[in-house]
């Protein structure tokens, strides 16, 4: 079977298949949303931590356009441009998928940083970033593992090469992802998990027409709902809760909120009087 757009759609039994693995896991999302009461702060990592966790996403993208080179000179050294294009059968269309990417980013630095404005400059604009830089990667993530294994095979190992350009691009998703931690603003609300169970709904949706290339307006759609649900996944984990919970009588230090305050210790002066 050639491949449309870069990889071979699924088809038969395998669609079936996908389409409900896909589904079950929105349902996940969607049930842990119905069970999550109030929004779960993240725990932000320490300096060393969060300057490593910088460092790798900033390494991986030089990475991942090594392999990708990399990736491009084994495909052209295989096949000639006849065979290429017989391996791709159906040429890709212009992309219509990256306008709506951008205008998405845009559009959730844009909200992140109105919803973050009061808590200073540095941490909106930092939320911001991070949020409009992480919700294509929740897109990409499953979307990579789902076709992984149905790109074009080069020989003389198609698994090889195939690994040699997911694996850089994976850690460019995670180690995006993890980016959120860094953000104080950053929490778990049941609209993230709503909005994640929406993304696998459409992608169930998908996958039961057999996960194709974006080259009719149905596919299309399919792909910029599932992408702008991502983006709206972002902007909900810096929705700030309508109400906090309120706190034990015996009260919480802000350092430790699970140690209670010591009481003060009173010392009653009794005073005695004496008859005369």
């Amino acid at each position: 079977m050639s491949t449309i757009g870069g990889w071979v759609p699924y088809s038969g039994l395998e669609a079936v298949v996908l389409a409900v693995v896909l589904l079950i896991i929105g349902l996940v999302f969607a049930y842990a949303g119905f069970r999550l009461k109030s929004p779960v702060g993240v725990k932000r990592p320490g300096r060393g931590v969060a300057v490593f966790m910088v460092l790798i996403w900033v390494l991986s993208i030089p990475t991942f356009y090594a392999a990708y080179l990399a990736y491009i000179v084994q495909l052209v050294n295989q096949y000639h441009a006849g065979a290429i294009s017989q391996q791709v059968g159906q040429a890709a269309p212009s992309n219509p998928i990256t306008p709506v990417t951008i205008l998405s980013a845009v559009a959730t630095f844009i909200i992140i940083a109105l919803i973050s404005r009061r808590s200073g400059l540095k941490v909106a604009l930092g939320s911001a970033f991070v949020g409009a830089a992480a919700a294509p990667m929740i897109f990409e993530l499953p979307f990579d593992l789902i076709i992984i294994n149905r790109t074009v095979a080069i020989p003389p190992s198609p698994i090889l090469y195939r690994l040699l350009f997911f694996l850089p691009l994976i850690i460019i998703e995670i180690s995006t992802m993890s980016l959120l931690t860094l953000s104080p603003l950053t929490r778990v609300s049941r609209y993230t998990l709503w909005s994640l169970a929406g993304v696998f709904f459409v992608f169930a949706i998908w996958a039961g027409l057999g996960f194709t290339y974006p080259i009719n307006p149905l596919y299309t759609l399919l792909n910029d709902v599932s992408k702008i649900l991502c983006f709206v996944t972002s902007i909900t984990l810096f929705l700030k809760p309508k109400t906090l919970p309120a706190m034990p009588k015996s009260g919480f230090t802000s350092d430790n909120p699970l140690k209670p305050e010591e009481p003060a210790v009173r010392t009653q002066v009794m005073c005695v009087g004496t008859k005369t």
